[in-house]
């Protein structure tokens, strides 16, 4: 969603949406006899593909939604969303066209990417308002890159949050529907993504299916809990070997994981590490490692090893110098480490 249209939405003033203007008691008489919805989804990424097509198994089974439309962007170059709509039959909306009178045939709107802030004028066009679907329990996490840092930050537990949009902030409206997860020690941030999303469908359905059931039973977000999950920068993949631990190295490999190597640098060369691997059973030595960063490679085993700051081990499994092809730890002894003396044989 593009901020240069935000003037755009504004500048119609749409109706006030049912649910602002009554009360929770009144609602439940006012919905006793519940119709079907008009919903108009927004969305872009893969995680957003699997609510749609949930969404769009209920039209089609003729459950609650009645007709479904989708907004998505046109520019984006490789877009699961458009693909899915267009191969199914559904009408598309370009969002960088998307106006309140478009929203105003609609019941209520699903919107899985929210950035930038949708304004008010557009959401209120909703009689049923907008939800949003979050992957972490919130309070815990608000922010554009929660599934990334639940892994990084070592977290053993998230899940998925219906929430409904609330305007002029992200994130923090009231709660419709949790569900929680487990992280394995071992999870891969391509496989927590795909469990979340899928999760995410499931529950989106549910609370759509009694929607004025669960509005009955809003938890309003307490912000005293609130952690945050910003949008990941470049740095973020920057290893400080002297500051980080194995674990600390090894979550932060398992977030990025599918969106970006960790980097370090040998010898002036710019290293990108695609895949390691941690022994968690190793004990933590009682003298740490000379030099944070450092290198041994087993002949034997054929094992390429970084020490980090509290002294333990990664294995190097997948590699990369100055930009060039993808080497073993083998290829990278042989062609680099085996080279330089034992003294330099460390990343920076």
């Amino acid at each position: 969603l593009h901020s240069p249209h935000r003037m755009l939405l504004s500048r119609v003033r749409p109706r006030r949406s049912i649910f602002r203007s009554i009360t929770n008691a009144s609602a439940q008489r006012h919905f006793a006899n519940v119709s079907r919805l008009k919903v108009l989804f927004f969305g872009t990424d893969h995680f957003s593909l699997p609510s749609l097509k949930s969404i769009h198994t209920n039209l089609v089974n003729n459950g609650r939604v009645e007709r479904l439309e989708v907004v998505t962007s046109f520019k984006a170059a490789k877009n699961p969303v458009k693909q899915y709509s267009r191969a199914a039959g559904l009408p598309l909306h370009d969002w960088a066209a998307c106006t309140p009178a478009t929203a105003g045939r609609f019941d209520l709107g699903v919107v899985r990417f929210v950035r930038p802030l949708i304004p008010e004028t557009f959401i209120d066009c909703f009689d049923r308002g907008m939800l949003n679907v979050h992957a972490s329990l919130l309070p815990k996490l608000r922010g554009a890159a929660p599934i990334v840092h639940a892994i990084a930050n070592g977290e053993q537990r998230t899940g998925i949050s219906i929430m409904r949009i609330k305007p002029k902030q992200f994130d923090v409206g009231e709660i419709l529907l949790q569900s929680a997860v487990s992280i394995g020690r071992d999870t891969l941030m391509p496989e927590l993504h795909d469990r979340l999303a899928a999760i995410g469908a499931d529950c989106l359905v549910t609370c759509i299916e009694d929607l004025e059931g669960y509005y009955q039973r809003l938890t309003v977000q307490n912000d005293a809990e609130a952690t945050y999950a910003p949008k990941i920068d470049p740095k973020f993949a920057e290893i400080r070997w002297h500051q980080a631990t194995a674990v600390s190295v090894y979550d932060r490999y398992r977030a990025l994981y599918g969106l970006r190597p960790l980097l370090t640098n040998f010898g002036g060369e710019l290293v990108k590490l695609f895949k390691l691997s941690f022994d968690s059973t190793q004990s933590v030595p009682a003298v740490p490692a000379d030099r944070p960063g450092q290198l041994e490679y087993s002949k034997r085993s054929r094992q390429l090893l970084v020490r980090c700051g509290d002294g333990r081990a990664l294995e190097l499994l997948q590699l990369s110098v100055g930009g060039k092809k993808t080497l073993s730890g083998q290829d990278f002894y042989n062609g680099f480490l085996s080279k330089v003396n034992r003294s330099d044989r460390y990343f920076k």
